[in-house]
């Protein structure tokens, strides 16, 4: 995982420091409108990272320019879903789920808004942004009958606020941004008796919706 995060790393540093001839002659860009879709792992931190371990992340959301702008950046509001899974050993009992469980699964379905702002210098762009929301945390539970020895599998609910900022890079390449993001997520509430924080590394696409808009008018 250390090897793959620094090829990712390294990549996007080139991708930062290179500069096509026809850079200087690029119109500014029109970055009102973008889907975005990205993949990756959430490392647990503190006291979560006892009994949970990152697996994988997927992501989903939007950035949709606030105001005119000038075309080198500007202001966005950055609504997000984001689906973290991790791996999980259960480090509580009680009377109804009376077995811990090792190697488990929690899962993450948490929505995000907030505001962000972007740079963009040529072909690259520097962005950060303040979310906020919530949603659940899913973690597994064990019973088991002693009567019959059947074991039941059951979730937990746990409801959790958020509070996340972060920051990115964008590499674009036309009709869309290459991107790589990383944030740092705070739970206002407990999973497993301890406190929930988390930091996402995601890399992905940002397809620049707002061109077809364009398009289409004229």
């Amino acid at each position: 995982m250390k090897i793959h995060s620094r090829f990712i790393c390294t990549t996007l540093l080139l991708l930062s420091f290179s500069k096509p001839s026809n850079a200087q002659d690029l119109p500014p860009r029109s970055d009102k409108f973008y889907s975005m879709s990205g993949f990756g792992f959430s490392f647990p931190i503190g006291g979560s990272s006892d009994f949970m371990r990152p697996k994988f992340s997927t992501t989903i959301g939007a950035n949709i320019g606030l105001g005119q702008g000038n075309g080198h950046g500007g202001v966005f509001l950055y609504p997000k879903f984001s689906l973290h899974v991790f791996g999980y050993d259960n480090a509580q009992t009680d009377q109804e789920f009376n077995y811990q469980l090792e190697k488990g699964r929690s899962t993450t379905y948490l929505l995000t808004v907030g505001v962000g702002y972007r740079k963009i210098i040529h072909n690259v762009a520097f962005y950060g942004f303040v979310n906020g929301g919530g949603g659940f945390i899913l973690t597994p539970r064990l019973a088991v009958n002693q009567a019959t020895n059947i074991a039941v599998l059951n979730n937990k609910t746990n409801h959790m606020g958020i509070i996340e900022p972060g920051a990115g890079i964008e590499y674009n390449i036309g009709g869309a941004n290459l991107f790589m993001e990383t944030s740092y997520m705070h739970g206002l509430g407990d999973v497993g008796g301890r406190p929930f924080n988390a930091i996402p590394l995601t890399i992905g696409i940002k397809p620049n919706l707002s061109r077809l808009f364009n398009k289409k008018k004229s």
